[in-house]
């Protein structure tokens, strides 16, 4: 078995060095190399091509968005898995826009943080905001699971309120957006909510990818 190549992206090196230790005695793991800004990130994933790059968004350096995008054209069969402290989905729609397929808080089980890492290698989508959902959800298939209620059910309103939301708008932003009131926004959440039977912008952002209503860009 051809171990997963990983590169370590953190400016903390005693992080970089705890998840070495977890990640080299997995089998089918293997650290290619480490980096502890935006700029080393770029160089290493040029140089080393792994196949996963686990990268925190607060390095200095680059904009995270913009690393993630200059590593996806430098090796664009590199998969970018975020392991940030950053549980807002404002960042993880940001991470996903810019092509990232994982994204985890630093908080998560070790196996949980493995699981990822499989699943993102494996091409798949993988996204954990809080240990709280339930991880059995967490791995998003190349395409849509079923659910009680498929996108069809939704109205043309609906998918756009709900796309918004995955991308990490605000209900004043959204209402601004599509020339509505904040009232009429909180009742099309409301609705979703109620009709996919998700609780959390989290939750709505994984319905939205898996159903193909937001797609991360490639």
């Amino acid at each position: 078995m051809t171990p997963i190549r990983l590169l370590i992206a953190d400016d903390h090196a005693v992080l970089r060095s705890g998840l070495r230790m977890l990640l080299d005695v997995q089998q089918d793991m293997a650290v290619a190399g480490e980096a502890g800004d935006g700029v080393e990130v770029l160089q290493k994933a040029s140089e080393l091509k792994p196949d996963v790059v686990l990268m925190d968004l607060s390095m200095p350096g680059p904009p995270s968005g913009e690393v993630i995008r200059q590593v996806l054209r430098a090796s664009p069969k590199t998969r970018v898995l975020v392991l940030t402290m950053h549980d807002d989905p404002a960042y993880l729609a940001s991470a996903m826009a810019a092509g990232a397929t994982g994204y985890v808080v630093k908080k998560v089980a070790d196996s949980e943080l493995l699981s990822a890492i499989r699943a993102v290698h494996a091409g798949r989508t993988f996204v954990d905001l809080t240990q709280s959902l339930d991880s059995s959800n967490h791995a998003i298939p190349g395409g849509a699971r079923a659910k009680s209620e498929q996108p069809r059910d939704l109205s043309r309103r609906e998918r756009e309120v709900l796309r918004l939301l995955a991308q990490g708008y605000s209900n004043q932003q959204i209402a601004t957006q599509i020339k509505v009131s904040v009232k009429t926004v909180e009742t099309h959440r409301t609705r979703l909510s109620e009709k996919l039977g998700l609780k959390g912008r989290a939750e709505l952002y994984r319905f939205a990818v898996e159903s193909g209503i937001l797609t991360p860009k490639p």
